[in-house]
């Protein structure tokens, strides 16, 4: 099969990221096969492809049973690790959070409030029911002494690091 001009292999995209104009051999035109501009006549059109491309409306109701994501901020200090969840509208009593292994899970339900007396919606942007997210700890720290604060919509979950022993060198002899 002929290459076209402008179509450059892998190989000669790599010799190029590294040599120079002069160092590059010249490239030649090669002709053109036209058996290659044809498409085959049991190709599907743009429309064909676009309408098989659309999803219905009604399968946008179908992600009821995915619990939603928890965004999180994880940052480190000296001697802590740090862990905030913007939580605005959850009760302490639907929040659940626990460490197994330095890994962290924070769920719980996010309710609507009184809006079983609506008779349609016409904006529903916010996230409302279950939602979990489960963080492995960037370092180890303390399972103990944790301590978990929800102040303004704003949890926050302060570990203790661990310290670990700097590395012994060995001597080689």
């Amino acid at each position: 099969m002929a290459r076209k001009q402008d179509e450059m292999s892998l190989d000669d995209e790599l010799t190029a990221a590294f040599l120079s104009d002069s160092d590059m051999p010249a490239l030649t035109e090669i002709e053109e096969d036209p058996a290659e501009e044809t498409i085959p006549e049991d190709t599907p059109d743009t429309e064909q492809i676009i309408e098989t491309e659309l999803v219905d409306e009604e399968d946008w109701d179908d992600t009821d049973d995915l619990p939603g994501q928890l965004a999180v901020d994880v940052y480190e200090t000296a001697d802590k690790l740090i862990i905030k969840a913007r939580t605005a509208g959850i009760e302490r009593k639907d929040l659940d959070v626990s460490i197994n292994d330095n890994i962290l899970t924070i769920s719980g339900v996010l309710n609507s409030g009184e809006d079983d007396k609506a008779t349609q919606w016409h904006i529903q942007e916010c996230y409302w029911g279950e939602f979990s997210r489960t963080i492995a700890l960037p370092v180890q720290v303390k399972e103990t002494g944790v301590e978990a604060i929800l102040k303004d919509g704003v949890l926050t979950i302060s570990f203790e690091k661990e310290k670990v022993a700097a590395p012994t060198r060995i001597q080689i002899n």
